[in-house]
Formats: C-alpha cells, sequence, structure tokens
C-alpha cells in the first residue's frame, strides 16, 4: 500500500468509528413520564492524496526519489427529530431547520438592524422638531 492509502485507510475508520450507530440514534433521555431519543443525520467527508517520485532528472537517474502523503476528513451531525416515548404511546417530532422558530432566529439580526434604524429615525426626527430644524 501506499502512504495515500494507508492515510485514507486510517482516516475512515476513524470516521466509521465517530459515525457509529449511537451518534444517528442517541442515548435515551428520561424526562418526567417520557422517554426521549434524539436521531441525527450524520455527514462524512473523506479525501487524500499522495505521490511518489524524483525532485529532478539527476536524482531520478541516481535512484533517489521520495514519497509524500496526506488526508483529511470531517464528520457533521444534524439532529432531525426526537422519538417521545410514554408507556404505549410513541410519536416521532420532526424537528426543521427553517421552522418557523429557526427562520424567526436566522432573521434576527435583520430585524434588530431595522427596528434601531427606524428607532434612530424617530428619534433624529423628533431633535430635529424640538430644535426647529425640520418637519
Amino acid at each position: 500500500m501506499n502512504p495515500a492509502q494507508d492515510i485514507l485507510k486510517s482516516l475512515i475508520g476513524e470516521l466509521k468509528e465517530l459515525a457509529k450507530t449511537e451518534t444517528i440514534v442517541g442515548s435515551p433521555i428520561n424526562v418526567g413520564e417520557y422517554v426521549i431519543v434524539p436521531i441525527s443525520r450524520v455527514s462524512l467527508g473523506v479525501g487524500a492524496g499522495g505521490g511518489a517520485g524524483a525532485a529532478d532528472v539527476k536524482e531520478a537517474n541516481r535512484g533517489s526519489s521520495g514519497e509524500a502523503g496526506g488526508g483529511g476528513g470531517g464528520i457533521r451531525v444534524n439532529p432531525v427529530a426526537l422519538v417521545a416515548a410514554r408507556g404505549s404511546e410513541l410519536t416521532v417530532h420532526r424537528l426543521h431547520p427553517g421552522g418557523s422558530l429557526g427562520r424567526t432566529v436566522e432573521r434576527m439580526p435583520d430585524v434588530l438592524e431595522a427596528a434601531l434604524e427606524k428607532a434612530f429615525d424617530l428619534w433624529q426626527a423628533r431633535k430635529n422638531k424640538e430644535s426647529g430644524h425640520g418637519p
């Protein structure tokens, strides 16, 4: 095996360990009468590369060469649902990242900026009116 294959094999082994079943179906959490189990989506990404050769023709003719390899990977875990159990009752609650609460939180900076601009405009108009400079 070449260095890139060794790195890739090691990297995939580590990522597989991280993405085991317990990551996707989380540990049960007891909340009062309910047992809640989080469900997640796991995404993996892996890349590796390597090469071998000589720095120039003279070194190649002398039989001198080198090898190099490198790799990287990542894992992303997104919660997608909660399973809630109470007695024989079982319900699944989907978590929507773009749901109404999610959209509200995402828009908060824009809303806050618009509110501050409006407040400043009102303050400026009031100040101008009090000083006699404007409508």
